[in-house]
């Protein structure tokens, strides 16, 4: 069904040639250009926006590989900020790291800088995409007059980040923006709003795979019985940025107990150490081989087409050792119709039904993980049957066309309100 907004767009009366309603001009907000969950997220809302509805421009404090591809569908400028800022790590927040008095001063001429620029480019609302950049586009928005919506990719908690940080974001999540957007119920519930404040929970959707199987887009999972010494190997792959609370250390202890039965088996650990994470890297490749699994192992580095990839894959593991805010690759791999094991926290359980779709572990169990592992390769007919039932939850519920759609009624409440 079409959206309100877009039955708006199409009936809208005839002024002479041109129509009465204008597309909407959203300005998006994102304090960096690396290609982590919530930017794959935000390229792949932009890229599915009715342009009838919606005049996407997006500004970026930096260059990056985010930069590039938005260029290919919308109109994209580089704002620098500072770099000092830009790559704060989240866990290293705190009110001692904000008040310091340079960073104070560059903030507040960057944020001038981006309510011009909002008011230069005729932005009728400002929707930001991470924490630094509600902030900054949340004071901008103030400043030019322009509605805010928050889209938040994180869990606000003390698990995640400092006590401080999380008491400033809650209370100024209750008064800065017009509207708050998070990428599931338990991160929207992290932020304690107010019953009546403007808030949805809209995930992040993804586009299923257009490969023939009787119309069913299904490569479906390659498994095998406990193999030979002639049978294929099975895949197992964790995907995600490389950083400690990404568990590629617990899968790598997981893979090696699954080896001591499927001693065949090969393992792929997809993803690149962002926002200074590299030594964390070389720490779980020397732990890679103490475990004498390089032969097994294979580190791929980042990946940009994760369809592709999964098409190779038999059976995709979620590692997170805290909460996951949502979980954006086992919605992948669940569109590829493949079984997934996932530790079982924050907004994964909105995703898989455990049993049904997938597994569902304890976080920071090892041994859990390698026998969830050993009972789908030992199972491929259930396996099988998980991962088409995977596929149709998320075309029931996580589409990439669903989220666009959800996302421009919000923006149609903001601007109707306002």
């Amino acid at each position: 069904m079409e959206s309100a907004a877009r039955q708006v767009a199409a009936v809208a009366p005839m002024q002479g040639s041109e129509p009465a309603f204008r597309p909407y001009t959203v300005l998006y907000f994102d304090h960096t250009a690396l290609l982590s969950g919530g930017e794959i997220a935000l390229l792949n809302l932009i890229r599915h926006l009715d342009r009838r509805l919606v005049t996407p421009i997006v500004a970026l404090a930096s260059e990056g590989p985010l930069a590039a591809r938005l260029r290919e569908i919308c109109e994209v400028h580089v704002l620098p900020l500072p770099e000092n800022i830009r790559n704060r790590r989240k866990d290293s927040l705190g009110w001692s790291s904000m008040l310091k008095l340079p960073e104070v001063a560059a903030l507040v001429r960057y944020t001038y800088e981006l309510a011009r620029f909002a008011k230069n480019h005729d932005a009728d609302l400002i929707h930001t995409n991470s924490l630094k950049a509600d902030i900054i586009g949340g004071v901008a928005g103030f400043l030019a007059r322009r509605p805010v919506v928050w889209h938040v990719h994180d869990r606000v908690e003390e698990d995640y980040l400092p006590k401080s940080a999380v008491r400033a974001f809650r209370f100024l999540c209750s008064v800065v923006p017009s509207y708050v957007i998070a990428n599931s119920q338990a991160a929207l519930r992290t932020l304690h709003l107010k019953q009546n404040q403007p808030q949805a929970a809209i995930p992040p959707g993804v586009e299923l795979p257009k490969h023939s199987n009787g119309g069913q887009g299904v490569h479906g999972p390659r498994l095998v019985p406990p193999p030979d010494e002639n049978a294929d190997k099975p895949v197992i792959a964790l995907i995600g940025r490389i950083c400690p609370w990404k568990g590629q250390g617990i899968f790598l202890e997981a893979a090696a107990a699954v080896r001591k039965r499927f001693p065949n088996a090969t393992f792929k650990i997809v993803g690149a150490a962002l926002f200074g994470e590299e030594p964390y890297e070389a720490e779980i490749r020397q732990l890679c081989t103490e475990l004498n699994l390089n032969e097994a192992v294979e580190f791929t580095g980042f990946c940009s087409n994760i369809p592709e990839f999964l098409t190779q894959v038999d059976v995709v593991v979620h590692a997170s050792t805290i909460a996951e805010p949502f979980g954006q690759v086992i919605v992948e791999g669940m569109a590829a119709a493949k079984p997934v094991v996932a530790t079982n926290g924050g907004g994964v359980p909105e995703i898989v039904i455990d049993n049904v779709t997938g597994l569902l572990i304890p976080m920071g169990d090892a041994s859990a993980m390698a026998e969830a592992v050993c009972n789908i390769l030992s199972d491929p007919s259930t396996a099988r049957q998980m991962g088409l039932r995977g596929r149709d939850r998320v075309r029931e519920r996580f589409s990439i066309e669903s989220t666009a759609l959800k996302v421009e009624a919000v923006y149609r409440e903001v601007l109707r309100t306002r």
